[in-house]
């Protein structure tokens, strides 16, 4: 699995960084970053929700 945003698109909402926070991160400037673009599986559930929470659906999951 490989994790993918489009920081051009995000607006700091925060919600992938409250669900999955071993994964998201928030840069100085309040636009999501990633700890980890190729995060373990079991991860997987909660990173789903973060891309389903993204209201500008800047996050995308690749298999």
């Amino acid at each position: 699995m490989k994790i993918t945003v489009n920081t051009d698109v995000c607006i700091g909402a925060a919600m992938c960084t409250g669900l999955s926070p071993q994964v998201f991160t928030l840069d100085e400037e309040g636009i999501v970053s990633l700890r980890e673009a190729n995060p373990p599986e079991e991860l997987r559930a909660r990173i789903e929700q973060a891309v389903g929470f993204c209201p500008v659906a800047a996050i995308k999951i690749q298999d």
